[in-house]
């Protein structure tokens, strides 16, 4: 898989970490003993459980995937990149924002 692929996903990951959503990765497989869909050692059940009733979004990507990320250009600089951020704004908004 493409680095900048993988580093999208991690990235999205991480955010979705951060807004305390719950994120799952592993190997997706079906239990021959249940049926149950399993990602690693957990149950899919188990985390789609805890929004019973809610209005959700499921985002589900693999990290085998070997297509290429598209380039895109940015709104604010116009800078061609490849990824979830422009790389020039991100690091001036580092450097503005001390972060």
């Amino acid at each position: 898989m493409p680095a900048h692929r993988k580093a999208s996903i991690r990235e999205l990951a991480a955010d979705a970490r951060e807004l305390d959503a719950g994120v799952l990765q592993g190997c997706l497989r079906r239990d021959p003993d249940t049926g149950a869909w399993m990602v690693g050692e957990r149950r899919l059940d188990d985390l789609l459980a805890r929004y019973d009733g809610e209005t959700i979004v499921l985002i589900t990507t693999s990290m085998d995937d070997e297509r290429p990320m598209p380039p895109r250009t940015c709104r604010t600089c116009g800078t061609e990149y490849r990824g979830t951020h422009c790389p020039r704004c991100r690091e001036a908004r580092i450097r503005l924002r001390g972060r």
